[in-house]
């Protein structure tokens, strides 16, 4: 067999045994390199396995007794002077495996599109809730952000029977885990913080282009030196969060002018 021909099928994503065997047990210099190619990509797949399914732990729990509607929730936008804060429940077919699944704060942006739009497709449900600055600002911003858990848990096209949540307090007639940094110790927590991030983003992207020079679609409506100056020479916005510093001070002092 030809090397070329070899290299295609250590390609793929299995290799049988005996065909492994019968290449590692060819002596050309590129068939052994081939060979060990392979066998490391094997060994770092398995321990993204590995790494992947000990997200499972809490969801295990759960599916022990026989609860297998797991919804993990998990909110982005909490701190920023601008923009919504966004929601994601979702709730993943039993062990699922996607290769990256992680805090999206760990993941990059464009691993973060891939994998956002993995789970859209194969989710068992999920859902998104956006809530826009002026109910940040009628309800404060902690209101606000368990206002948008309970309607993302409430429209969810499967009905959750159990809620893992990342460090909110939910009150619910199902069972709710809360944990510190769930989205890094849980995977439906870490698939609602990844498609809840790449959502809110291209709300912001979106409003980069209404209110250009306050650079949305790279700071994300946080407080950065850019933002807050850019505030400052240009005034506020709609979407500026009226209740949040130093857009409030600004907004009384116009009042008294």
């Amino acid at each position: 067999m030809k090397i070329s021909e070899i290299k295609d099928i250590l390609a793929q994503e299995e290799v049988s045994e005996e065909r492994l065997a019968e290449f590692m047990s060819d002596e050309r210099k590129g068939v052994q390199k081939l060979v060990q190619s392979y066998m490391k990509r094997l060994e770092k797949d398995t321990k993204e396995h590995l790494r992947v399914e000990a997200l499972y732990d809490t969801e295990n729990r759960f599916y022990q007794k026989n609860i297998y509607a797991v919804a993990g929730v998990d909110e982005v936008g909490r701190g920023p002077l601008a923009g919504p804060v966004t929601v994601a429940a979702v709730i993943l077919p039993p062990h699922w495996f996607c290769r990256g699944l992680n805090d999206s704060k760990k993941v990059t942006p464009q691993h973060r599109e891939e994998i956002a739009e993995k789970i859209k497709k194969e989710a068992v449900a999920y859902s998104i809730v956006s809530l826009p600055p002026e109910e940040i600002d009628a309800l404060n911003i902690y209101g606000a952000t368990l206002t948008a858990m309970y309607r993302a848990i409430e429209t969810l096209k499967v009905k959750a029977e159990a809620v893992i949540v990342d460090a909110m307090p939910l009150h619910l007639p199902i069972p709710v885990e809360s944990m510190i940094h769930g989205d890094a110790r849980s995977a439906s927590v870490a698939a609602a913080s990844i498609i809840a991030k790449v959502h809110r983003d291209h709300i912001m992207d979106q409003y980069d282009k209404e209110y250009p020079g306050y650079g949305f679609a790279s700071n994300k409506g946080y407080g950065t030196a850019e933002h807050i100056e850019a505030i400052h020479r240009l005034g506020i916005t709609p979407i500026h969060r009226k209740s949040f510093e130093p857009v409030k001070s600004m907004v009384m002092k116009s009042l008294v002018e």
